[in-house]
Formats: C-alpha cells, structure tokens, sequence
C-alpha cells in the first residue's frame, strides 16, 4: 500500500550540525539570564507579567496577567504605568486589550508527540482546522474564516515573533510549522483589520519561539509510531549577557496512512536578539522549511466509504473501487484529433502519475528598537519571503518563485492624558509581491512527468497604508480601546492561457489582464471592564477586510482560465461581548457571544475532475455569522485537571443568488442556506492525572475528547459531511536527572483514536449542478482526505545542560 521512503539523513549528528549559527561561546559558564516567557523581541526584564505562569488552556486576554490578591486601584494604577512602551507593543500582537485571546502556553504540549500544529490548537476555542495538501499542511480557521477555501490559510494573518509569515496576497501555509520550537502561541479573534490590515477578516495567530534563556543549553528529542513516522528535533539556546539565541531543527518523515502520502519535511527556526545599547535592540530571525511530499487524490464521498485510505490504487487499469483518479492527456498537451473517449487520455491513480509537492520556504527578517526613553519606542522591522513551489497536484503541475517584501515603522507611547494612563500607538507599513508562475500539464509516465504549458500568470500585489490605535484607562476598573486602519491595495495581473489543437499542437491563446485598486478602512472600539480581580467583562465592535488574490480574478465557475476580475473585497463588521471569570489559581472560565455581518465574502469551491484549475472563488452578496466560544480549565483535586475548548457557529447567507449553466441560466436563491465547509460544533475536552510527590512524582496521563459535528458541503445544502468523535490517550513521565551533563529526561507515549473510527479530516467545499429541468445535483469532483485511523506514537526528549 505505501511506498517505502529511506530514513536516511535523519541523524543526530546532521541535526546538531546546524548548532553552528550560535556563537561558539553559546556554552559558557555564566549564570544564564530567563527571559519572561511572553516576551519575543528585548531581553531586558521590563514586562509587567511574572515570568512564571500557571499553564492554561482557552484562557482570554483578561488572564494573561497573574493578578495579585485582592490588588487595590493605587497598586494597579502603578503596575499599569510599569508596562514600558516597548512591552505594550509585543502586548499587540500577543494580547490586544479588549479582543477575545486564547495563549495556549507550551505546557500543554510539551508532554505529548505534537507533530502539526493542529495537534495544538484544537485547545483553543474558536480554531477549527482540517487536513491540507501535505502532511503538517492544514486549513486552519478561526470563526469558520477558512472553511470555505479549497487550499492553504486565508481570512487570517499568522506572526512568528511579531514577524509576519503571511504573505501580502493573504496565503499562509503551515507547513513550516512545527510545534516543537514554540513556547506559546496566541490566538486573536475576531475581526482584526484595524491592527493588522488586510486579510484579518477572522483574526491572528502569534507564533513565539522559547527565548535562549528559558532552553539554556541543548534538548534533543525523537517521536516514533505508526505508518512509519519519524521525527528528530533539536532546541538548543542561551543568554550570555546582553545577547540571547535560539535555534531549533528538525527532521520529520514518514510513509503515510494513506496511499501516495510518504513525506520528508525539515525546518530551521532561529531566533536573536542583541541589546547593542540601553535604548537599542537588535532581533533577527530565520525559518527555513523544506518539503518533499507525495499526495492522494481526494475523494467523493462515496469513494470515502468505498476506499478510504485509497489500498489497491497502483494504477488506474487495476485501481480497487474507491480510488481516486485523474485524467491526463496522453500527449501532454490536448486530445488528438478524431480520438474518441478515453482514447486521447489515460486514467491514473496519484501512485501512478507521482503526484506530489516540492516547496521550500525561506523567511529572513530583521527587526530594530529604539527607546526615546521609557514611555516611547520606534520600531523598523524588514522581512524577506520567499516562497518557492512544485505542486503536481492533479491534471496540472503548479510552479513558481514568490518573493515578497514587508517594511513596516510605528511608534508606541506610554504616557497620560488628562490624568488617565494611556498607550497611544501610530505606524506605516508597504509590502509587496510580484511573481511569475507557471501551470504545466501533467502528462502519464510517472514521477509527475511534465507536458506543455497550459497557462501563465503573471502577478503584483501590493499593500501600503497606515494605523493609529489608543489604550485609554478610563478609571482603575473600565479601559476604552479605540483604532482605526487604512490601506491601499494594488493588484496587476496577466493570465496567458495555452491552447494546442492538432496533432503537432498548434499554439493559440487567451490573454486576461487586471489592474484592480482597492480602498479599505478598519475602525474598531472597545470596553475593558474588571469589576474586581475575579470578574473582567469585554464588549468590542471591529472591522475587518481581505482582498481576492490576483490567481482568483482568472477562474471561472467551470475551472477554467478566463475574465473572473469583477470580484470584490470582502468585508466584515464584527460584535463581541465576553466574560472571564478566575475566582482562584485553579479554575478559569471564559464565555464570548460574537456575531458578524459579512458583505461579498469571498468563498471558494472545487470544480469539475480535470478542470486546469481546482478552484473557484465568488462573493456571496452578504452573509451572518454568529457563535459561541467556551473556554474552561479546572483543577478540581490535587492533581487532576480537566479542559475544555467549544465553539458553536452557525453561518449563513442571506443574500446570494447563484446562476447555474445547463443550456441556459438557472437561478437559485440560497438566502438561509448554511454556508458549506462549517461545523456548527466543534469541543475538544481533556482530564488528566500527574502526580507530583512520592515514587511516582513526573508521571501523569489524560485522556482527550475531539467532537467535530457534521456540515454541509456545497451551496444547495445537499450534501453533509459526516461528523465523529475519537479519542486520544496519553501517558507520560518527566524527571530531573543528577548529573554533570544532563538536566531532565520526558517520555510519553499516545494513542491515538483510540477506537479506530475513519472519519473525514478534510472536506473541500463542492460545486452544484443543473440538469435540464431544472433539477440541481452535485458536481463530480474530488473533496474529502480520510483521518488517520488508529496509531501509536512514542517519544523520548533529553535537556542537556
């Protein structure tokens, strides 16, 4: 069933070789320095936040700080004025004052095999992920924002230590993430266009990296399992006075649990910071992610209760029922003249055609601080990213080089106005991306051999555009949030579309150009309410906004390449009302109600088998989204701790008409339709045991819950995906070792759905069809990728000192 892939190169030596980018006097003997864990870009210990925090999962941002008891309004008062300028700038992008946040901290992974980081943010309410286009790439959504794209994260832009890691025509991808290397990671909802721009129609995800003093040394650790699953890692970091480092490496591999899914991914990811001078820091960071990875082809929904992981696919002449197919053109380029049928093409299985992906990502940034004084920090921050891609995915192969650029300078002060403590903030920004991309022809003969060239695209986008925000601490207890953004957007573009006729293939072609400018403003305002140092009430209303990309103005309903330069920005007005409630260190709880008008958004959905492109991309008029995100962590017995993250979403539209082609137009009315691609329930639920005195101290175990509910799949609601449950069960075990040279040893071992249910991990949102009555059907095209059935992982970390 699975291709055999060498675990060649995965060795410790190959990893800690990378241990070269650290200064050699990474080993010194000096007292090593903690940073507060919070904190990505000075190493002086300024933040008003402890450096020790009570893990947690789903807690809001009004429990990011650890509240002294009973604090009276002269000490708040003083701690507020504590929180220099620079401090409440990493606040922005960890945990804005009045948003709804949720930081999963590094405690609540670390004791388990976290391969994708959708092994990690299903502890945070409000995420919905599902299975991309490789083996850590993941759809990730926040409030449904991503449900309705076929590939890749949109709706939401995603910070790696304040530097931006999505790109300025809205694509993000996951696959250079490893949770491994992270000490935290936030999760910013709602809408966010105010602060960070274009895209942020469901909000951000921060990605912190562990700061090289809170390492200290070297940890080296390996995950093994099922379906021949690998993965070396290695953490190695230090602060040696005014300089601080870390570096993280890894190498992961595996076979797959479904056919043609054998990958081979590595990822760098370092981080250092330079305090030059008492007023001037130096950050600079580097992430470097290489992929190689075959893909299946994904399935109707029959063919999933047919075939699931896709056994007996060798090649299309002999392919089991429930395989996934494609059709290629013989000739790699049309169908012959007078051929009839599937004589001109050959149907092929992934295994056959070699379908797969060939990327790597390389993302160089720099950051410098500088202090006025106490209360005022200037920020200049450049990042380079380059994304570079080989994807024969189906019929055809897409490829190309996407380097982009992203400058941005703002300037934050901490201050008063009329007696009232204040943090003002006021910032510009340009980034930019111009690329040249190719969609080839897949032609039979394996290994994703090449035809002739099927289109060109070439693109431009460009942002540019300024924000402003204000803090204003009404009174000890109420602080107002006021922020307002502006941006222009330029997208150019020219789509060249290949056609052979004849024998010998005599070239035409179609030629669609655009020249779009879009205009958009954020504004957003917010209340902060603590009652008292149990009870903290937020109430916000935002905007937010996202441009289509140049890619989606060139696909028309029928997958084909043609004039689709008529779509629109979409836009959101968000309301959000919430309470966190911590009446002691043991138990948090958190409630937010949040409903949102949308106008033109943007959804997307699969076309036709054997279209030149796999998606389409249309505004829905308007549409509403409202819900429910539940957050709860409770210690109710010494030792026991039991978690749980729930979102509730019902989405849907209420004005859209969609025109269907069959002989002539037919028009359907989808106002009340759900919109496809969202479960309206998703929980994911823990209790666990660790025992922390006696022989056993170090050993604990958990037991998890995942419920995904069922959703529909396309337009005319026609169509559900089924949901499921599974279960997860972990034991692990962590002790301090007495020694000269090693400092800690963590071992865990997880089971994973437990009962073996096959279940759907990923379902692309699917056209409709009309026949000539007038009677609507379901478009023949591939959507779902099955879950992973039952596995076993065990890992093993050693900390050396």
């Amino acid at each position: 069933m699975f291709r055999f892939h060498a675990l060649s190169g995965a060795s410790t030596l190959a990893l800690c070789s990378a241990l070269s980018t650290i200064p050699s006097t990474i080993n010194a003997q000096t007292a090593a320095q903690s940073l507060p864990p919070v904190t990505v870009d000075a190493p002086r210990e300024v933040r008003a936040r402890p450096a020790a925090q009570k893990p947690r999962v789903g807690s809001s941002s009004a429990q990011r700080q650890t509240r002294p008891p009973a604090a009276t309004p002269a000490i708040a008062s003083a701690q507020n004025k504590s929180l220099t300028a620079s401090a409440a700038l990493a606040n922005l992008y960890q945990a804005p004052a009045g948003q709804t946040e949720t930081t999963i901290d590094r405690s609540q992974f670390d004791n388990r095999p976290a391969f994708s980081v959708g092994d990690v943010l299903r502890d945070s309410p409000g995420i919905s992920v599902k299975q991309g286009n490789g083996p850590r790439d993941l759809g990730i959504s926040i409030r449904g924002s991503n449900a309705r794209n076929g590939f890749g994260i949109r709706n939401l832009v995603i910070f790696d230590d304040g530097f931006p890691v999505t790109q300025p025509d809205g694509l993000s991808r996951s696959d250079l993430i490893d949770p491994r290397a992270y000490a935290a990671i936030d999760v910013i909802r709602g809408p966010s266009s105010a602060l960070y721009g274009n895209y942020a129609t469901g909000g951000a995800l921060n990605f912190r990296t562990r700061p090289g003093g809170t390492i200290d040394g070297v940890e080296y650790g390996v995950d093994g399992g099922s379906f021949g699953y690998l993965n070396n890692y290695l953490a190695a970091g230090k602060k040696i006075g005014n300089f601080e480092a870390s570096l993280f490496a890894s190498d992961a591999r595996g076979n797959g649990y479904i056919g043609n899914s054998w990958f081979n991914t590595q990822t760098v990811n370092f981080l250092a910071t330079l305090q030059a001078t008492p007023d001037d820091r130096f950050t600079v960071k580097f992430i470097n992610n290489d992929l190689s990875t075959r893909l299946p082809i994904r399935l109707s929904l029959n063919q999933f209760y047919q075939n699931p992981f896709q056994e007996g696919c060798a090649t299309g002449a002999t392919a089991a029922a429930g395989c996934g197919t494609v059709s290629l053109f013989k000739n790699g380029f049309n169908a012959r003249p007078g051929a009839a049928g599937a004589a001109d093409r050959d149907t092929e299985t992934a295994v056959q055609a070699g379908l797969g992906r060939n990327d790597r990502r390389t993302i160089v940034g720099g950051r410098w601080e500088h202090d006025f004084d106490n209360q005022t920090t200037w920020r200049n921050q450049f990042v380079f990213d380059d994304r570079n891609i080989n994807q024969p995915t189906g019929a055809t192969s897409a490829i190309g080089d996407f380097p982009s650029y992203n400058y941005m300078s703002d300037v934050t002060k901490r201050g008063e106005i009329f007696g009232m403590d204040s943090t003002s903030y006021f910032g510009g920004f340009y980034n930019t991306l111009v690329a040249s991309s190719d969609s080839r022809n897949v032609m039979p003969g394996g290994n994703a051999t090449l035809g002739l060239l099927q289109s060109n695209t070439f693109s431009d986008t460009s942002n540019y555009g300024v924000r402003a925000r204000e803090e204003l601490k009404l009174n000890p207890n109420l602080t107002a949030i006021a922020g307002i953004g502006w941006e222009t957007t330029l997208l150019k573009g020219i789509n060249t579309a290949y056609t052979y006729t004849g024998a010998s293939g005599v070239t035409s072609t179609k030629i669609t150009t655009a020249d779009r400018q879009f205009q958009n403003t954020a504004p957003e305002f917010a209340l902060l309410y603590k009652l008292n140092s149990e009870w903290q009430f937020r109430g916000r209303v935002a905007t937010g906004y996202g441009t289509p990309q140049v890619g989606n103005l060139f696909v028309v309903s029928t997958g084909e390449n043609g004039n689709n330069t008529q779509l629109k920005t979409q836009k959101n007005l968000g309301y959000d009302l919430g309470f966190d409630w911590t009446p002691n260190n043991d138990l948090r709880f958190s409630l937010t109600g949040f409903y949102e008008f949308f106008k033109d958004e943007l959804v997307t959905q699969a076309t036709q088998v054997g279209a030149p492109n796999a998606s389409y991309t249309f505004n829905a008029p308007r549409s509403e989204h409202r819900g429910v995100e539940l957050a709860a962590d409770w210690k109710f017995y010494p030792g026991w701790r039991f978690s749980a993250a729930y979102t509730y979403l019902d989405e849907v539209y209420t004005e859209y008409t969609e025109n269907i082609i069959s002989g002539k137009v037919f028009s359907f009315n989808r106002a009340g339709n759900k919109i496809p691609g969202i479960s309206p329930n998703e929980l994911t639920a823990r209790l666990g045991y660790d025992e922390f005195s006696g022989p056993l101290a170090g050993l604990g175990a958990f037991v998890e819950v995942q419920w995904k509910d069922s959703f529909y799949m396309d337009n005319a609601n026609l169509l559900k995906a089924p949901g499921y449950e599974l279960v997860n069960l972990n034991v692990h075990y962590k002790t301090n070792l007495v020694s000269d040279y090693f400092r800690a040893l963590n071992l865990y071992l997880e089971v994973r759905n437990v009962f073996d249910r096959t279940y759907v991990a990923s379902a692309n949102n699917i056209g409709n069809t009309v026949s000539a009555l007038g009677v609507q059907g379901l478009a023949t095209t591939g959507s779902i990728y099955a879950g992973s059935p039952r596995a076993f992982v065990a890992g093993m970390k050693v900390e050396f000192k």
